[in-house]
Order: C-alpha cells, then structure tokens, then sequence
C-alpha cells in the first residue's frame, strides 16, 4: 500500500469527477484562462490541470504547480521534469 496510495488516490478522483460531469455537468473546461475539475488551457487551475501554467492536485505543463507535477518547471512535493523544486524529484536527463 506504500507506493499505490497515489494510482488510488488518481483512481478516486477520476471516478468522482466523472460521476460528478454525468450528474452535475459542466467540470470540464478548455480555453485561455479556465477553472474547473478538468481544466486544460493556457493558465488552467483544477484537481487535474494541463497547460502551460497548470495549477492543481496533478499538473502538467511547462509551468506547473501542485502535489504531483510533471513539467519543465515545476514546484510539488512529487515532481518529474528539468528544474523540479520538490519533496521527491525525479530530473530528467537530456542526452548530449
């Protein structure tokens, strides 16, 4: 249970946003500057956020920031990318 409480807790946050745009409707949003559960843009900020500034639980984007980020840039406490300022980083090589 040590290394699978994040695929859980992705697992659960998925299903409840999913639940949640099939009852509710309207938690996913794209565009320029977009907020919501799902959210995909240039400046995105959401449980699950892509773009080029993303900020949320699990980001990915050239600038992001979150628990889990995976990006260029990053600030989180779990990080995959170039510049990574976080608890667990992971840099990735570039080959020369």
């Amino acid at each position: 249970m040590k290394k699978t409480w994040i695929l859980l807790i992705a697992v659960v946050l998925l299903i409840t946003g999913l639940v949640l745009q099939f009852t509710v409707g309207n938690m996913f949003s794209a565009g320029g500057f977009c907020m919501n559960y799902f959210a995909a843009g240039d400046y995105a900020c959401g449980v699950f956020a892509s773009g080029t500034f993303a900020v949320g639980i699990f980001s990915v984007g050239i600038f992001s920031c979150g628990i889990f980020s995976l990006g260029i840039f990053n600030i989180a406490i779990y990080a995959t990318g170039i510049f990574a300022i976080a608890y667990k980083k992971h840099r990735v090589k570039l080959d020369k």
